[in-house]
């Protein structure tokens, strides 16, 4: 199975206790709560701003987030 890209990240120590929260009362783990938020996010811009086309995500080099090693 392919391994899915990994992105770290930094954030105050009081929002992470906040999404963690968040994340436990909607039933969700961490990392599920944090995909549903991203896809509201990217939902919410494209019904704002227009779709995201395909040519235009083939432009994205996500190499620096993907291991091919495995």
């Amino acid at each position: 199975m392919k391994k899915q890209p990994e992105i770290t990240f930094h954030m105050q120590e009081e929002l992470l206790k906040k999404f963690l929260y968040v994340s436990n009362a909607e039933g969700r783990t961490p990392n599920n709560q944090f995909i549903f938020m991203l896809k509201n996010n990217v939902q919410y811009f494209e019904r704002t701003k227009g779709k995201i086309s395909p040519a235009e995500l083939a432009k994205i080099d996500i190499s620096e987030y993907v291991n091919d090693e495995e």
